[in-house]
């Protein structure tokens, strides 16, 4: 017997979708087909029978849609870091201590009929044990196949002789998608199972600073505590996103991994259990206009080279700092996280294009991708370092960096001009300079003290662009920034 395959017929939805932008809705009127009693009077039926309804579309998928339920183990060392973004398992808190068990609930779908659920890492991580509900009655225990935490992705398999005859529900194409069109959300929000909310695509390519592979799927169709790893439908019945999170505080801000993210994702995690991703050896910030005017570039969107790992693939390979990468593998980059998106599909091993432009001229080199280290734990960017305020002719205040605070800040180095002050609305506040950073160059000559950078400050005329090379504290990270003289 064939496993059912939960698809919904295109032109089935194709003249609902007519419906919706050609019904205009009735008011209530005394006309002659208007029946009264009384004086209530009754509204005509023919506008509303013919309103469109998702009851079809809901019909052919929820019954792939399942609820998750887990006992997990939480160490006491973890904290209660709360991050902007409530997470929907459990609001992203987890208690200091001794070990503890939770217990939590989220959501998931079935993508083959041998029992495998997609759902999120953040439901799933730390399992002792998981219990997947179908919509039918029936439940399963579960076991974990493969799960990436930096995605918040994850398998899981159902487990028993009785796994058989299950509905399942295709993943589609994200990248089809266009912002305004419509989506369908089901899940088990606050224990509610399979709940229904409908809404459209909101944006795009979302960076939330979740993670280093940040490109979410933003949708207002109502997402709640509990729809976390459940299904984004298109109006093909198709899986286009996971939904994974919220805005605190938010309404109608939700967020879903894309569904050819997960597609790329998938067998690695089906065979290995875990993600291995193609590593370049770079740090890399965002192509801005005014850099890219400033270092005389034909184009606007790319990722700048601000350090390239010694031994590293790409010292290997000849990247050289400054280097502007525009397209990997004839695909266009337009910015830094692009970059990183693109190089973790690949394999370690590959070979791969890097487009890139140095000192304005464009050439092709050939990268053998090494493996990215493990990032999981890695913590992200602390808040601003000071409050901005006052000074100067861009609105920086500077002073020489002694060996006292470059070991309190974390710097390596001894030398450069410290930025103590960032007027804000100034020039400076405009570059992103903030206080704290230590600039070590201006226009790719080094900078020893303040005095020297106050000096190449006065120095530049109005209307040029210095650019600076900063260090941000604790880190020994080097990023370029564009500071417009007034």
């Amino acid at each position: 017997m064939r496993h059912p395959t939960v698809r919904f017929r295109s032109s089935v939805v194709a003249a609902l979708v007519a419906v919706i932008s050609s019904v205009a809705f009735a008011q209530p009127s005394a006309s002659p087909q208007a029946a009264a009693t009384g004086n209530v009077l009754q509204p005509e039926t023919r506008a509303a029978q013919a309103l469109p309804s998702l009851a079809p579309l809901v019909d052919s998928v929820k019954l792939a849609v399942v609820n998750v339920d887990v006992t997990a183990k939480v160490s006491g060392g973890r904290g209660m870091e709360q991050s902007p973004l409530d997470r929907f398992f459990g609001g992203g808190g987890r208690p200091n201590g001794r070990e503890s068990i939770r217990q939590g609930a989220g959501s998931g779908f079935i993508i083959d009929p041998r029992g495998l659920v997609l759902t999120n890492n953040h439901v799933v991580e730390d399992a002792v044990s998981i219990t997947v509900n179908l919509n039918d009655g029936r439940s399963f225990p579960a076991e974990i196949v493969g799960r990436d935490p930096l995605t918040d992705v994850a398998v899981i398999k159902l487990q028993g002789k009785d796994v058989k005859e299950l509905p399942v529900v295709a993943l589609g194409d994200s990248e089809a998608l266009r912002v305004g069109d419509w989506l369908l959300a089901i899940g088990n929000p606050f224990g509610l199972s399979s709940s229904v909310s409908l809404g459209i695509l909101s944006a795009k390519a979302r960076n939330i600073e979740a993670g280093p592979y940040d490109d979410f799927l933003q949708t207002d169709a109502a997402i709640n505590p509990g729809n976390s790893g459940g299904p984004l439908f298109n109006m093909k019945g198709e899986v286009i996103g996971i939904n994974t999170a919220i805005v605190g505080g938010g309404t109608g801000i939700g967020f879903a991994v894309p569904s050819n993210m997960v597609k790329a994702l998938l067998p690695q995690l089906e065979k290995e259990g875990s993600v291995t991703r193609g590593f370049l050896g770079l740090g890399i910030q965002d192509l801005t206009a005014d850099i890219a005017k400033a270092l005389e570039l034909p184009v606007n969107e790319g990722a700048i080279v601000n350090e390239v790992s010694n031994g590293g693939p790409s010292a290997k390979a000849g990247v050289k700092q400054d280097d502007v990468v525009v397209a990997l593998d004839g695909q266009k980059v337009a910015s830094a996280n692009a970059l990183t998106r693109a190089v973790a599909l690949k394999r370690p091993g590959s070979v791969a294009t890097l487009s890139l432009y140095r000192n304005g001229k464009k050439q092709d080199l050939k990268v053998t991708l090494g493996t990215r280290p493990d990032l999981e734990g890695v913590s992200k960017k602390g808040p601003r370092e000071a409050e901005e305020s006052s000074k100067a002719r861009v609105g920086l205040s500077l002073d020489n960096l002694d060996a006292r605070t470059a070991q309190q800040a974390g710097f390596s180095k001894t030398e450069g001009a410290l930025i103590t002050d960032v007027v804000p609305g100034s020039p400076a506040d405009r570059a992103e300079l903030q206080a704290g950073f230590l600039v070590v160059e201006a226009n790719r000559k080094p900078v020893r003290s303040a005095a020297e950078l106050a000096s190449i400050i006065r120095a530049t005329a109005s209307g040029d662009t210095l650019l600076l090379r900063v260090m941000v504290p604790g880190s020994d990270t080097r990023t370029l920034r564009a500071l417009k003289m007034p």
